[in-house]
């Protein structure tokens, strides 16, 4: 659909929202183009292969929302599309699979919390997408962004120029699809890196907000202690309108208690400008990609830039712990298996020995790169007293946070600590805290680089502040051409 007084490329929820209102544009017309948008480059062209259902109510749906439009009440989500990671639950039509086959039945018989959020604010889930299978907890021999049900999502910045793989994960096709305007903006899901890493590098913004911010229920589970679902969108207005809509409190999800008379559901008066002027910014250049001198230069660039922008950057040392870690593998195994027990019967398995048990039977459809993760962690206890696992548990909370960024921001004054692309994922991660990256620039080959921001729980209002004051300052992002292909 050709949408003559509109342009789709790069629109964000301002430009939708103000087109709605001078009638230039209605959410019926804004999910064909969308569609067709799909059609054209995801499914042909240069087959980006990010969205894997669309949900068939979509139309109809938008069409419902028109007609109400105008009505008290109506937010800045109201008629926009929104794309789902494909293990969030949602009652529209779509099979819920985190990319495996052997959830290819699982239609969900209630909404997630998220997409609960989504549809009370008017928003129209308009698919689901690909993504790294399991979460990318599946093998380490996997490329990111394969998934055995729904392939290989490609980096729209690089078909062609570098290796598929680059697109990041686990939420692969959100990161590649949002950055390739098939949708306005979309969720994703992170336990240590899954945002952040396939925004950055499809040169979006993506929020890994604090655990306990966002509710996890009827989400596909890798970590109870880690998983959070996220923003994932072009521009950090957009990604700051999407995660007040995803806050609340869920008796689903205890963790979501913590959040009370913390959380925000606008935190769009953090749009602020001059957000760095006096923030004082830690970096510890060891942590940077110093093999890569394109990279690293792009990062150098931006400290400088955050200095001119008002922001003190400070070398600081960040502890790093070499113990390794368990805790994934044990949470995962009571988790999956939690969550299979809720299945419907058309799903064929109902536990993770199940699920090792039907990829054996077809190894070269279901298990391409083998599942050493799963059959790790079905090899493990899934009592939550286990000796081994509390004490891995709370090694990793120390090293997280009293012995690890806790420690370096006290001692510092830091607002936040710089990091490029996903490469400080992991110590945010283990201690729940937040983190925003947004796009820093592009190599001569044209692989993106993100700068990330991270900070102690609850502080996504300044993160916010800091991001999009070094967004507006600098407009990074480019349109990838997928023209080109």
């Amino acid at each position: 659909m050709e949408i003559t007084s509109f342009k789709l490329d790069e629109a964000t929820i301002e430009d939708i929202q103000q087109a709605f209102q001078e009638n230039r544009l209605t959410s019926m017309e804004l999910v064909q183009a969308y569609l067709d948008r799909i059609e054209t480059f995801d499914r042909n062209g240069p087959r980006i292969n990010s969205v894997l259902t669309i949900n068939p109510d979509a139309i109809k749906i938008a069409a419902q929302l028109d007609e109400m439009r105008g009505q008290d009440g109506q937010g800045p989500l109201y008629g926009i599309p929104v794309l789902l990671k494909d293990n969030i639950e949602t009652t529209d039509p779509m099979p819920t699979t985190a990319g495996t086959i052997a959830l290819e039945q699982n239609f969900a018989q209630q909404d997630s919390f998220v997409a609960s959020q989504l549809l009370n604010a008017g928003a129209i889930i308009l698919g689901k997408v690909n993504m790294s299978e399991w979460a990318y907890f599946m093998s380490k021999e996997g490329v990111s962004g394969y998934s055995s049900l729904g392939g290989q999502v490609l980096n729209p910045y690089g078909v062609d120029t570098f290796k598929a793989g680059d697109v990041g994960g686990s939420s692969s096709g959100t990161g590649a699809a949002i950055a390739s305007n098939f949708a306005v903006v979309g969720i994703g899901t992170e336990t240590s890196g899954s945002i952040l890493s396939p925004a950055s590098a499809n040169s979006i913004v993506g929020i890994k907000p604090t655990v306990g911010l966002i509710s996890r229920s009827r989400i596909i589970p890798i970590s109870e202690s880690q998983d959070t679902a996220g923003p994932m969108a072009r521009t950090v207005a957009d990604a700051a309108i999407l995660l007040g809509a995803l806050t609340g409190v869920d008796e689903q999800d205890p963790a979501t208690q913590k959040s009370a008379g913390l959380a925000l559901t606008d935190y769009t008066p953090h749009l602020k400008t001059d957000g760095l002027k006096g923030a004082r910014i830690g970096v510890d250049l060891s942590s940077l990609n110093n093999e890569e001198p394109e990279e690293r230069a792009i990062m150098d660039e931006a400290i400088e830039q955050l200095k001119l922008l008002g922001a003190t950057v400070e070398e600081v040392t960040i502890p790093q712990q070499a113990f390794e870690s368990d805790v994934l593998w044990y949470e995962f195994r009571r988790g999956v298996n939690d969550y299979l027990s809720t299945v419907p019967d058309e799903v064929p398995v109902k536990s993770l020995a199940d699920v090792i048990e039907f990829n054996k039977q077809d190894p070269e459809n279901r298990m391409k790169f083998g599942q050493a993760e799963l059959e790790k962690s079905q090899a493990l206890s899934d009592d939550p007293a286990d000796p081994t696992y509390v004490e891995h548990r709370e090694n990793d909370l120390r090293s997280s946070t009293r012995e690890g960024l806790d420690l370096v921001m006290r001692e510092h004054q830091l607002d936040a600590l710089l990091f490029q692309n996903n490469r400080g994922a992991a110590m945010p991660a283990k201690a729940g805290y937040p983190s925003i990256t947004v796009p820093a620039g592009y190599t001569s080959s044209g692989v993106p680089v993100g700068v990330t921001f991270s900070a102690q729980a609850f502080s996504e209002p300044r993160l916010i502040e800091l991001a999009f004051a070094y967004e507006q300052g600098t407009f990074k992002r480019k349109v990838p051409n997928l023209d080109s292909y």
